[in-house]
């Protein structure tokens, strides 16, 4: 299988103050498409760092990323959003959807900006919805849905252009166990499907429902191995 992300001596340091942090040190690492892995790490590992340079949200201080064969250093801010846009879909922890508009317009949003006529919108984000089983909620305002429904609406969201790479950062965060676990099965569901996952957590338990386990500490990578009995 291809690589689908390619990370090379990846330096990333942040000017604090007077002092330098050096938040990833000459990361390496490639994943394949298809691959489901989970990138952990306490508070201060360097995980959301490395999430947000995978993302296309921040840049390395140096070296080489390349995602999906384009060499991402060499891309302008256009063509990074493009990116965001389409070849990555984002699951955040706080869901980040919009209060004043309902489940099918929140999942509609991405499309607007590909370019979509109306109709392929409602079409497409029908459909998304339909697939995370929330074909009856999709008028349903945020206020009016469950943290896990929610939850739902932004995997929707996140997959409705069919991107190469779903990226969860700590996307059971705010939900209670149940609905944790019926958000972590959705994602095995998608991961079935073909999607390359992400998914970056503190939490040991969910990890393991990753066929590949990522560990950073202070930087680098501590420990990276095959999950031999993902959950489900």
């Amino acid at each position: 299988m291809e690589d689908v992300i390619r990370l090379r001596d990846i330096v990333k340091n942040y000017q604090v103050g007077t002092q330098v942090v050096r938040a990833i040190r000459k990361v390496s690492l490639d994943i394949k498409r298809g691959e489901y892995v989970a990138i952990m790490g306490a508070s201060g590992s360097g995980k959301s760092t490395m999430m947000n340079i995978i993302g296309c949200l921040d840049t390395p201080t140096s070296g080489n990323y390349q995602l999906n064969g384009k060499d991402v250093n060499l891309l302008d801010d256009d063509r990074l959003a493009e990116i965001r846009n389409t070849e990555i879909g984002f699951v955040f922890q706080t869901f980040n959807l919009l209060p004043r508009y309902s489940a099918l317009e929140n999942v509609m949003l991405p499309l607007i900006y590909a370019g979509f006529g109306k109709a392929k919108r409602e079409e497409l984000a029908t459909d998304r919805l339909m697939s995370v089983g929330l074909e009856d909620r999709m008028e349903h305002r945020p206020n009016e849905l469950s943290g896990g429904q929610r939850q739902r609406v932004a995997v929707a969201r996140a997959l409705v252009n069919n991107p190469s790479i779903l990226l969860a950062d700590e996307p059971t965060g705010n939900l209670d166990s149940k609905t944790s676990e019926e958000i972590m099965k959705l994602f095995a569901v998608i991961h079935a499907k073909g999607n390359t996952i992400i998914l970056v957590t503190h939490e040991e338990d969910i990890a393991e429902h990753a066929h590949r386990i990522i560990k950073l500490k202070d930087g680098v990578i501590e420990h990276d191995y095959v999950n031999p009995n993902p959950i489900y």
